[in-house]
């Protein structure tokens, strides 16, 4: 199992929306490195639900509920999508500033690459934020 990082816009897809349809296509990854990490998702991997925009936090953790496939929506055949599941909401949202603050995490693509919208999340890395989202 991998981890990894999804972002959304919470005025167009939020996590509360994740909770409530059960289920969702993630979709709109067009930049090339992010659509490289998307292709290498698998059913079962699970993915932190990053909120950008005033929010920049941590909120909640989904699983792939599919192999990665073309994107129906789109006729180039290049762009690919997931389905995805909630999983459980993060004790507390973790804010960007929280993580930008842990030396630990200075070479997260997060704080390395803070535009890119799919990335992967180290083992140590996840097990680290899922310490600080417990922390009050």
């Amino acid at each position: 199992m991998a981890y990894w990082l999804l972002k959304t816009e919470p005025t167009a897809y939020s996590y509360a929306n994740l909770e409530r349809d059960q289920k969702t296509v993630w979709d709109g990854v067009t930049n090339n490195l992010a659509l490289k990490y998307l292709r290498s998702m698998r059913k079962g991997d699970l993915a932190f639900i990053y909120h950008t925009g005033d929010e920049k936090s941590l909120i909640g953790i989904a699983e792939v509920a599919s192999d990665p496939y073309p994107d129906p929506k789109k006729k180039d055949s290049k762009l690919a999508v997931v389905e995805l599941k909630p999983k459980e909401r993060l004790p507390r949202a973790l804010p960007l500033s929280e993580i930008k603050a842990q030396s630990q995490l200075k070479n997260f693509e997060l704080v390395r690459l803070p535009r890119l919208s799919v990335m992967p999340v180290s083992d140590s890395v996840w097990k680290l934020l899922l310490e600080f989202a417990k922390k009050s």
